[in-house]
């Protein structure tokens, strides 16, 4: 009997749109004009379709009037707010290139984004308030545009969001550009391996379409209400956010500037959301709250997690005392607009929790040989791939980078590990640069963190290797305890693995913190802990 391998191809339920992103926002405003688009609770400013279109209409119009055109690109170094959206929906309008700047960039790392994607024109929101507080940016962002202006020549001016008007007098009735479904529209930097971040080109296919399907497969309708926490820099917010929002008439809310729990619960309860998104550990933080049981959290049925796996007894709260219980888990990459795969609405505690889904509609993926690009049965590990209209554009101004990660098929290697089921249904067991190889066996870092789950005491665990002169690599695992001063250390969780997983999975150090090393989209750096780990061990 023929092994039947690990490939599948989406279907076609879910039409897909050829249309632009202002053209959706045009339809929306015409069949949900009185529909709620956008709550920001913070400031308690509301938009309904009619009045976003018109404010974005606006904008558009103010922007063109100081120079944007269409291709010119246009940074955005901002944490979530209404200005945020409004600000990529009428670059969309003009056919300029949306630049998402990460709002903990530094001086460096600005200058680099702005001068590597040629960004003319920048739209900054400042926090006078100190480092970290209060928007999630730096602090002092007037001092640090001041501090690149020499060193980004084509940076001609900054908009500040709340400091003075934008809008300058412009022929109101002028049209804007024709465009095309599959012209860029969006640059989103992702964190390179190695060297500088690369500039993930995005088009209005890629992106709204993402968006659009995602939404449909979540059920939204003009009735849902999506408490957005996640940063809109990122695809996460962007897309899964504003854009599937957008494509199906619903709503989104902004809980805050930046991740904050306490608001984000109290958000979903005044606005009643009926869907929530993040990353396992804000749902973690969210659910460790004191006052957690006091929210009013009847409203929600679904939501979105991604970023990173989702422990079992995390997606057990979240399904039983958050109430979504139609709670989906997404997989993909800034690369691939963000989502290839998505676990279905009816799926089981155990589909949820052991894998990222089967793949969405009009995207193929496969699972392959690293070496030689053969795809492998279904069972087998190897390196995720995935095709279709989701695919980028490529990086921005490099081909040849562009080339390293694309094939001549159109096939984008993700760099993850995975294994597809019989049922088609992936577990992505680590990245490839995750994998510890440890006197020869292949060890899965997912595999041990879950597992370190089921002991009472953890909170959350992260899992890397580091070197070891005897077997190339051990085990460490970093450990966050539930009640730091409960008693629980290092020796009672060592022999807690030994007694449960093989004795080569067994981390051979534990080391107890408070709390993991985060990227502004509630990523755990692994980077960090291993180079945390190897200080620690004097390699």
């Amino acid at each position: 009997m023929t092994e039947q391998p690990s490939h599948a191809r989406g279907g076609t339920e879910v039409p897909l749109l050829s249309e632009t992103i202002g053209e959706r926002l045009d339809h929306a405003a015409a069949v949900f004009p009185d529909r709620e688009a956008l709550v920001d609770v913070p400031t308690g400013r509301r938009w309904t379709y009619a009045a976003l279109a018109r404010d974005v209409d606006r904008l558009a119009r103010g922007l063109r009037a100081r120079g944007v055109a269409k291709g010119d690109r246009v940074g955005i170094w901002a944490a979530n707010c209404p200005e945020w959206v409004l600000v990529q929906y009428a670059t969309a309008r003009l056919g300029a290139v949306l630049v998402t700047v990460n709002p903990a960039y530094r001086t460096h790392e600005l200058a680099y984004a702005l001068n590597r994607s040629g960004v003319s024109l920048l739209v900054a929101l400042a926090d006078d308030r100190g480092p970290g507080r209060g928007t999630g940016c730096g602090g002092d962002q007037h001092g640090m545009v001041a501090e690149i202006r020499e060193r980004c020549p084509q940076l001609r001016e900054t908009l500040w969001i709340g400091e003075g008007p934008w809008h300058r007098p412009d022929d109101p009735d002028g049209a804007f550009p024709r465009l095309h479904p599959d012209e860029p529209i969006n640059i989103q930097y992702t964190s390179g391996t190695t060297g500088f971040p690369k500039g993930a080109t995005l088009s209005h296919r890629n992106i709204l379409n993402n968006g659009h399907c995602v939404g449909a497969l979540l059920g939204y309708t003009e009735q849902d209400r999506i408490c957005v926490p996640v940063p809109f820099y990122h695809c996460f917010g962007m897309v899964l956010g504003n854009l599937a929002a957008l494509s199906h008439g619903a709503c989104v809310v902004i809980p805050a500037r930046s991740f904050d729990p306490a608001a984000t619960l109290r958000a979903v309860a005044a606005e009643r959301a009926t869907a929530l998104y993040g990353v396992p550990t804000m749902f973690i933080a969210e659910l460790a709250l004191p006052d957690f049981a006091e929210h009013d959290l009847s409203s929600l049925r679904t939501g979105l997690m991604g970023g990173s796996p989702c422990p079992v007894e995390v997606m057990k709260r979240v399904q039983g005392d958050l109430g979504m219980t139609e709670v989906a888990i997404a997989y993909g990459m800034t690369e691939t607009s963000p989502v290839s795969t998505l676990t279905r609405r009816d799926d089981d505690l155990e589909h949820r929790t052991g894998t990222v889904g089967r793949v969405l509609p009009h995207v193929e993926v496969k699972v392959a040989d690293p070496a030689d690009g053969r795809v492998l049965p279904r069972g087998a590990v190897g390196e995720l791939c995935t095709r279709g209209y989701s695919v980028m554009l490529g990086y921005w101004d490099e081909p040849e980078r562009t080339a390293e990660v694309v094939d001549r098929d159109g096939w984008m290697h993700t760099g993850d590990l995975a294994v597809m089921r019989p049922d088609g249904y992936l577990s992505v067991v680590g990245r490839i640069k995750d994998m510890i190889i440890r006197g020869g066996e292949n060890i899965y870092p997912r595999e041990i963190e879950e597992y370190l789950h089921t002991h009472p005491a953890v909170a959350d665990a992260q899992v890397v290797g580091v070197p070891d002169e005897h077997y190339g690599e051990e085990v460490f695992a970093f450990v966050v305890l539930r009640d730091p001063a409960g008693g629980t250390g290092p020796a009672e969780l060592t022999e807690f693995c030994r007694a449960g997983i093989a004795r080569f999975k067994a981390p051979r150090h534990i080391r107890v913190v408070d709390a993991f090393p985060m990227t502004v989209s509630g990523k755990v750096r692994k980077t960090e802990l291993r180079e945390l780990a190897a200080r620690e061990l004097g390699r």
